[in-house]
């Protein structure tokens, strides 16, 4: 790994690029494995710079506009329930700018590094409603005034609120005094937290990825807590870190946990050793299949993530309490050294001071200070909504469904015709601050060298359980030749013409295709686009749908979740093949080959 350039491929590019598609897979799965991503290491350096000027300037804002001093006294004020209040608002509004996730190189963004508020302040982006036909208002795909106005609202509520003195907010007669501040402490005007609310809420309404950018599934419950009196806040955020962990730890258990640790853990930058990495697969460099050491590590950071934050809630506190609070530190240090590539660097961040903050500093405050209309409140927001994601994936985000780093996303591939030039046609068709990937980094490092880092992207993908069904169903969407079209991550291109992505296929699918098919009026065959849905958690399967940019849908069915589960990146050597229950359209055939066979 060098300082200023990506690895170099351990192939020969000339050779390389002549191979086939899931040949070309190979060697860059094979890469990955051993050297994770290769990016340079000066891009690591770039994001810890980032999270230094995120933290610093965080708490600088802070400590100046709360009348509790400045960084030096940090040590006195740093308890104080309106400086978590605030450290929400600066993380909404970092992340909704472009700063947070879904930034820079390790989300193939280079050129500009950003997206957020270089697209959302831009009249004529595109926005995606998530409900068009049923929310008035809210139909088309084009950003409006009415929707930079929108966007202008939120990031000025949230300069406001990030520089309120605080307000007084009595704590009723006879209430116990829980917190160690004077019987008014400051604390943020209740009527901007709830303006932000409103106008959150609308913005969502008219775009599902600027809303989703501000992480709401983390920061808006907290701030509903922050609506209610003082004496009822601490345990009511404690109640909402409980969800976050125990949501995450319970979309874990399924089979395909394993396999993101062994990609995630490959990437880890301070681990040099081949050979460790090597041994978290089944038997490298033929068997990529998650081995014991990887699946040892993901059910241990499952029992950690059930176990420990149920003590922290529950428990007695004392020496139990403390072990416990060590243990959630040392989790979230591990993601956050491992460099995921969604990077939800400043996310873990937060979880770490809110761990020191609720847990140890308040870790004594009783539950019997729940309000009761707060926690109803609270399980319709953090316990029923992701329930009902796990349940119906198609239907929710995994984010309010907090499924963040289990495996099971809904994903999509793009597919560009090389003849004409597709990918060209949508780069000029689709009004956007950035150019198409392949071509920020044909700049920066030339097209073959482009090419290949993409497809480690791919690779990156392959590697995963749903990488393997994408890899089979590629060849039904290009009638068997995959060689015509340029293969794109859907995450990419919802980077380049969303200005956001983290992760979310369906902010990737029909949706999206939509509104670029308006703006570039792609021919049948010119484009078409996998989409593969989550895994319910009440079945072994999962939803797949292939679509054509002109002529729509094409065909769906469904995958079995041991099928992705048993075959390698590279589909064992065999191109295309893979078993799929067609249930729609395209059951007689596509183009002449018919589909309802186990084969592609």
């Amino acid at each position: 790994m060098a300082f200023m350039s990506p690895a170099d491929p351990p192939v020969d590019l000339d050779e390389w690029s002549r191979r086939t598609h899931l040949e070309r897979i190979i060697p860059a799965a094979r890469d990955w494995a051993e050297n994770g991503s290769g990016v340079p290491s000066a891009v690591y350096l770039l994001y810890i710079v980032k999270l230094v000027v995120f933290s610093v300037a965080g708490l600088a804002i802070i400590g100046a506009t709360s009348d509790l001093g400045g960084l030096g006294s940090i040590g006195e004020w740093w308890t104080e329930p309106i400086v978590f209040q605030k450290l929400c608002v600066w993380l909404i509004l970092w992340e909704i700018l472009g700063l947070g996730c879904g930034s820079m190189p390790l989300t193939f963004r280079f050129i500009p590094p950003i997206g957020g508020a270089l697209y959302w302040l831009r009249r004529g982006t595109v926005r995606q409603p998530p409900w068009p036909d049923r929310v008035p208002l809210t139909a088309g795909t084009t950003r409006t005034p009415l929707d930079v106005a929108l966007y202008i609202g939120v990031l000025g509520v949230l300069v406001y609120l990030l520089v309120a003195g605080g307000s007084g907010s009595v704590i009723p007669d006879g209430a116990p005094t829980l917190l160690p501040v004077e019987p008014s402490p400051d604390l943020l005007p209740v009527g901007g937290i709830l303006a932000l609310l409103a106008l959150l809420a609308a913005l969502g309404l008219r775009d599902k990825v600027a809303f989703l950018a501000a992480r709401p599934e983390v920061y808006l419950p907290l701030l509903i807590v922050a609506c209610f009196p003082p004496e009822t806040m601490i345990v009511g955020w404690q109640f909402v870190f409980l969800c976050i962990w125990l949501g995450a730890a319970s979309s874990k258990l399924n089979r395909h946990f394993p396999f993101v640790v062994s990609v995630m853990i490959s990437n880890t930058p301070w681990n040099r050793s081949r050979r460790m990495k090597r041994d978290l697969y089944k038997g490298f460099p033929d068997d990529l299949r998650p081995g014991r050491n990887a699946a040892f590590a993901a059910h241990l950071g499952t029992v950690i993530e059930f176990t420990l934050p149920l003590i922290l809630f529950f428990g007695p506190g004392g020496l139990i309490g403390t072990v416990a609070v060590i243990g959630m530190l040392i989790f979230h240090v591990h993601i956050t050294s491992t460099f995921p590539l969604a990077v939800p660097l400043e996310w873990n961040l937060f979880m770490l001071f809110g761990i020191v903050f609720l847990f140890g500093h308040y870790g004594d405050v009783p539950l019997s200070t729940f309000d009761p209309l707060l926690l109803a409140i609270l399980l319709c927001t953090s316990v029923a909504l992701p329930v009902l994601g796990n349940l119906m994936p198609d239907k929710i985000s995994f984010l309010p469904s907090m499924r963040y780093y289990a495996g099971n996303w809904a994903t999509s591939q793009w597919l560009f015709r090389r003849e004409g030039d597709a990918e060209g046609k949508l780069d000029a068709g689709v009004k956007k601050p950035a150019a198409a990937v392949i071509e920020q980094l044909s700049r920066l490092y030339g097209r073959q060298m482009a090419e290949y880092l993409l497809y480690k992207g791919l690779a990156f993908r392959s590697m995963h359980h749903h990488g393997r069904a994408l890899n089979g169903l590629v060849f039904r969407a290009a009638d068997g030749d995959v060689e015509s079209f340029h293969v794109r991550e859907g995450e990419l291109v919802s980077g380049i013409v969303n200005g956001w992505n983290f992760g979310d296929g369906h902010l990737h699918d029909e949706g999206l295709l939509q509104a670029v098919q308006e703006r570039c009026g792609f021919a049948p065959g010119e484009l078409r686009v996998v989409c593969l849905e989550s895994q319910p958690v009440q079945v072994q399967r999962q939803r797949y749908r292939i679509l054509d940019a002109a002529d729509g849908l094409i065909e769906e069915g469904t995958i079995e979740v041991a099928d992705m589960c048993s075959r390698q990146p590279w589909l064992d050597g065999r191109d295309g093949e893979f078993p799929v229950t067609v249930t729609g359209p395209g059951a007689v055939a596509v183009g002449d080959r018919p589909v309802t066979a186990a084969g592609a």
